[in-house]
């Protein structure tokens, strides 16, 4: 065993030791020399050269015969086949030459050859990733330069930025002064106005004696001058008040035949001041409707003729109107002066005049055309103007028929309740609060109902039950105090609870009707909402059950849902699924396709057969992309399909409710 183990070594091994005397000839091999390059004493070791290399192999005999040699190569037959062997040979003493030899195995030299390219290779990497340094640091130079000049220009921005908010806030506070000045000065006029009309009428009417009639021409004149200045207080007043944004909208139906009837009634007795100009109201073919305000429509048509015959001598005044799709046109057209083109746009600021013997002659305030504009804007339209200079001219007011935030009201009011949300009646005739209520409300999950009026609240308490009223006790034209009264003492809406959130301070008297809770306005919106969820009665819960094996996906849809008025339950798989949805009956199923032990089908299947279960809503969510023919059957037997890529808390929520509504489920959730 042992002589097999040492011939094993002695084939597996490639050093090899010679001996040659001074001819060359081998006169002493070991046996791996016999072995790998059978040299066997008395041969040429020139012999065992591969051919071509014999002078290689003697130059090295002759010099090892004298010198010792390291690392010198030749390129021997091993067992047939050439081979690179590596040689140290040292001088016997006597002219021969003893060598110790290395057997490279094959594809040395391939090796060698790839290692070459190789570190060639390493090399070129080396210098460039040098060169990307280099670059890489010239371009952090430039970067941290550019940041230092973008770190100065920002802080230039933010002075400049603080600066502009400012000169804004000076701006703003300059105009709610100019504001306040207009509005405290031109109720201060109203009285005085008032007391110079009332007794230039006594005087007029003879209450203490007659007058002569240079008397009574005194008095029309002072007359006439405080009615003058008593328009102008109202169009400074209105002006004011739109600039601030505080004009409310007072939206009715009405007709424009009849409209045209009361404005030709009111402008009429203006003609004759205007001797040789006609007025005409053309009525617009087929009946007209409009839902918006019809002061200030009449205000603008009222301002638009009453300009019209001032300018106008000889001639004619035309209003009338036409429907342009979703639009009411007025025109008002005259044959008066007309106006330049450079003018146009002057008309139409506050105050602005243009000169000439015409307008000196019917000197006005300049307010009309401006506060007309606003109107126009208000009611959701343009005013515009058409001329030729002593031809006439034409204004052109265009409005929609029925009013966008009437509309969006109309809509608001007619959306049916959703049985997962807590309805809160809002009884409040300005628009913007309303629309404010409406958008954090129904984020809190309450479900916003509108009256504008005390008869619309009526109308609603008649439908519905409230979880709570939200109350404006000032509404423009009526007062609320005897609505909150029939609340508070009728037996069916006395436990309704009632927040007053108005302008007025008259907290004691709304707490004495039996007001819950009272604020001035602007209210809080966060103290609102812990008000209502505190009054406002919870009922049971919606209960949701989530079948998804995936705990991830689990804790996902409890997150989305927190703070929701839905319970949440869970099923890791779907067998345990149908069970609770068996037990705890709940009003929607959430689903996942794929389950490590049963698809959606499988589960679908299991519920249906079950009439316990048959009508619970299902909706899927999945991230598997759906086969044509699974997704086809799949819209058929469930509510909905939600790829979990896209899912979120409003969807999901969206997802619930559409479901709740097609199930025609009734529940009065908690807006917790």
């Amino acid at each position: 065993m042992t002589e097999r183990m040492d011939a094993r070594w002695l084939s597996a091994s490639r050093e090899l030791v010679l001996a040659c005397d001074a001819r060359g000839i081998i006169r002493w091999a070991d046996v791996r020399a016999r072995t790998l390059l059978s040299a066997q004493p008395g041969t040429a070791l020139t012999t065992l050269s591969v051919p071509g290399t014999e002078e290689k192999t003697q130059a090295l005999l002759t010099r090892a015969a004298r010198n010792e040699i390291r690392n010198w190569e030749l390129s021997l037959l091993c067992n047939g086949k050439p081979a690179t062997v590596s040689f140290s040979a040292y001088p016997d003493g006597e002219g021969g030459t003893e060598l110790f030899g290395f057997v490279y195995p094959e594809g040395y030299g391939g090796a060698i050859e790839q290692l070459s390219r190789a570190l060639t290779e390493i090399v070129n990497l080396n210098r460039e990733i040098v060169r990307q340094k280099r670059e890489i640091e010239h371009q952090q130079t430039e970067l941290t330069r550019t940041h230092r000049e973008l770190d100065e220009s920002n802080r230039g921005v933010v002075t400049l930025h603080a600066e502009l908010e400012d000169k804004v806030d000076a701006l703003r506070r300059t105009s709610e002064v100019r504001t306040r000045v207009l509005a405290n000065v031109s109720h201060e006029f109203r009285t005085p106005l008032h007391s110079i009309l009332g007794l230039s009428q006594l005087l007029l009417d003879g209450t203490d004696g007659p007058l002569t009639d240079e008397q009574q021409k005194q008095i029309r004149f002072i007359r006439t001058s405080a009615e003058e200045l008593s328009q102008l207080v109202n169009d400074v007043l209105d002006l004011s008040k739109a600039e601030s944004g505080k004009l409310t909208l007072r939206a009715e139906s009405f007709a424009v035949s009849e409209f045209f009837a009361a404005m030709r009634g009111m402008l009429r007795p203006l003609l004759p001041s205007h001797p040789g100009v006609d007025l005409f109201f053309e009525l617009p073919e087929g009946g007209v409707t409009l839902e918006t305000d019809q002061g200030k429509v009449a205000q603008v048509i009222r301002n638009l003729v009453t300009n019209a015959l001032k300018f106008t001598e000889h001639g004619r005044v035309v209003a009338s109107a036409v429907r342009r799709g979703d639009d009411v046109v007025f025109r008002v057209e005259d044959t008066g002066i007309g106006i330049a083109p450079e003018h146009e746009g002057r008309i139409f600021e506050e105050f602005g005049q243009i000169d000439g013997p015409l307008q000196r002659k019917h000197k006005g305030t300049g307010l009309g055309l401006a506060l007309s504009r606003r109107l126009g804007e208000l009611l959701g339209g343009t005013l515009t103007v058409e001329s030729a200079l002593g031809k006439g001219s034409t204004f052109t007011l265009r409005i929609p028929a029925t009013h966008p935030e009437v509309r969006e009201l109309a809509t608001l009011a007619a959306r049916p309740l959703d049985p997962s949300r807590s309805p809160v009646l809002i009884v409040e005739d300005d628009r913007k609060t309303m629309f404010i209520y409406e958008k954090f409300l129904s984020l809190a999950g309450f479900q916003v109902v509108p009256a504008r009026t005390v008869d619309d609240a009526r109308r609603q308490l008649g439908t519905f039950r409230p979880a709570a009223i939200v109350l404006d006790i000032m509404l423009e034209g009526e007062a609320t105090w005897d609505f909150l009264a029939e609340v508070k003492q009728s037996p069916e809406t006395r436990e309704i609870p009632v927040l007053v959130v108005t302008v007025t301070n008259k907290e004691q008297r709304a707490r004495a009707l039996g007001a819950d809770e009272f604020w001035l306005k602007p209210v809080d919106q966060d103290h609102l909402l812990r008000k209502l969820k505190s009054v406002a009665r919870p009922g049971t819960p919606t209960r949701l059950l989530v079948i998804d094996d995936d705990e991830r996906a689990r804790y996902l849809m409890r997150k989305l849902l927190e703070k929701t008025p839905y319970e949440l339950v869970e099923a890791r798989t779907g067998p345990e699924g149908v069970e609770f949805a068996q037990k705890l009956r709940p009003e929607v199923i959430f689903l996942d396709f794929l389950l490590k032990d049963v698809t959606a089908f499988d589960v679908l299947d299991d519920l249906k057969a079950d009439p316990r279960t048959r009508g619970i809503p299902v909706v899927i969510v999945t991230s598997h992309v759906l086969e044509p023919s699974d997704r086809e059957r799949l819209v058929a037997e469930t509510e909905a399909i939600v790829s979990k890529d896209s899912l979120s808390r409003e969807l999901a929520i969206h997802r619930i409710r559409d479901a709740l509504r097609k199930a025609g489920v009734s529940t009065s959730s908690s807006t917790e």
